[in-house]
């Protein structure tokens, strides 16, 4: 009988934890005695619709996998076994036995707003060590930031009412509903229902009571004095089992040490004035409500809009998917590579998808107020005004960077969002932050252009001689 796996990630093997190409690359690398330097950085091409910014998150996550990675004798055998690797020489996977990342990380701190096309991560390592990080590097930054911004949008449009993340359930995954609880804190959320992110991450842990507990008693009643009984300092009840307005006023039976109660279906608009008018009558004006239910940013927009009575939102499904955007275009590009103690800058130019050669720095002009202003992307060494975003974390394989609690992040992220002007961050039709090249970058990017054509265009030629000679 097979044993079941939980398929979590191996902590002595996240080498495995990559894309087959990345390591067949690294072999060819390998066999190719490719040990140069190289450069990589990650960006995110385009912003989806109706995102104007992001929320950067996931660093410190990379910053433990570039720490940790490794290959275990199993993971080794594993890979000697498969039949691409049949011509690779044993040296590669003895090379696998010691593997570790030795380079340098460069990054926006999380909770830095970024915009499309802009490094948020820049790695220089050996060839080999760089290419296998990129699978992973990609799907944390893209995953963490793409909640962290829409958690981000959701707390705009709450407008001050407190957002939690109710989302576990309806995260693709038990590791992804805790990577989601911790990028909606950073986004703004105050707290989680996961319990292991609040132990793991010092996250105030939220719930109420499902529907299972009012079912489970004979009457509706019955369950409220129950649930009280058990927690008399923190009474929340979920009203909308059998009758929204029938389970206000039982709740309301609690009296004064009721802490608050909860809708999870339903017109919320016209039920919360209902429920509110209810709990008033009998002297509950203290009594919170609480919405929830396929909420978003819009949902919550347009119902405080209309003056709903709602003092806290449970955000799920929407948010730790980021539903109506559920992926970002993510990018790790080979854009520099050390050869003979030169510097050869690299990049593609394919249509739709040009990037730009050399290590970059992200130049941010603040006005007096603090207020962003505009983005440079320039040279990692021109002379450009503005602060640069881009801060050292890993030197040689080892952390230099002092790692910021997660409430430090989300902080960091709520100074950002406050001093990013209104327009540019409208939950609709925002404006594009401006975001330029500086000269020095674009001169760097027709020169390497050039070159990389004239190689081509001469290689082609000799090409089509040859076939002509046949």
């Amino acid at each position: 009988m097979a044993v079941p796996k939980s398929l979590f990630l191996p902590e002595n093997s996240l080498g495995l934890v990559t894309d087959l190409y990345q390591l067949t690359m690294a072999a060819g690398y390998f066999e190719q005695r490719m040990d140069d330097t190289a450069t990589f950085e990650l960006s995110i091409r385009h912003l989806p619709k109706n995102r104007s910014y992001l929320v950067t998150a996931g660093l410190e996550q990379v910053l433990h996998y570039l720490t940790h990675i490794a290959f275990s004798p199993e993971a080794i055998q594993f890979l000697q076994q498969l039949p691409i690797f049949n011509q690779v020489s044993q040296k590669f996977f003895e090379y696998l036995k010691n593997f570790t990342f030795s380079g340098n990380l460069y990054a926006m701190p999380e909770g830095t707003l970024a915009f499309a096309n802009e490094p948020i991560l820049r790695v220089t390592a050996p060839l080999i060590e760089a290419q296998i990080a990129e699978a992973y590097l990609l799907s944390l930054i893209n995953f963490q930031t793409s909640i962290a911004t829409k958690a981000s949008r959701v707390v705009s449009a709450a407008q001050g009412h407190e957002v939690v993340d109710f989302g576990t359930r309806r995260a693709h995954g038990p590791q992804a509903g805790i990577l989601a609880a911790r990028s909606c804190y950073i986004g703004g959320c105050k707290g989680t229902s996961n319990v292991f992110a609040a132990y793991e991450l010092d996250i105030p842990a939220v719930g109420t009571i499902a529907h299972s507990w009012v079912m489970a008693f004979e009457n509706e009643q019955d369950s409220f004095r129950k649930f009280h009984e058990i927690f008399p300092d923190n009474t929340t009840l979920l009203i909308d089992t059998y009758d929204t307005l029938i389970g206000a006023r039982h709740a309301a039976t609690i009296g004064k040490k009721l802490k608050g109660v909860r809708i999870d279906s339903g017109d919320l608009l016209e039920l919360s004035k209902e429920v509110r008018r209810i709990l008033d009558n009998e002297g509950l004006q203290h009594v919170k409500i609480v919405a929830s239910g396929d909420l978003n940013e819009d949902h919550i927009d347009n119902l405080l809009k209309d003056g709903a009575p709602i003092d806290s939102f449970g955000v799920g499904t929407e948010m730790v998917t980021s539903k109506d955007a559920p992926a970002l275009g993510g990018i790790y590009k080979l854009v520099e590579q050390e050869h003979n103690g030169k510097v050869i800058p690299k990049m593609k130019f394919s249509e739709d998808k040009l990037t730009y050669p050399c290590k970059k720095q992200v130049y941010r002009t603040l006005d007096k107020t603090g207020n962003f202003v505009n983005d440079v992307i320039g040279l990692e060494d021109e002379n450009l005004q503005g602060k640069p975003l881009l801060m050292p974390v890993i030197k040689n394989g080892k952390t230099c960077y002092n790692i910021p609690t997660i409430h430090e992040i989300q902080i960091t992220a709520t100074h950002n969002l406050a001093h990013l002007p209104e327009r540019f961050k409208r939950l609709r039709e925002a404006e594009i932050y401006p975001v330029t090249k500086s000269q020095g970058l674009e001169a760097k990017r027709h020169e390497t252009e050039n070159i990389i054509k004239d190689v081509n265009v001469s290689k082609r030629n000799v090409f089509t001689n040859k076939a002509s000679a046949y």
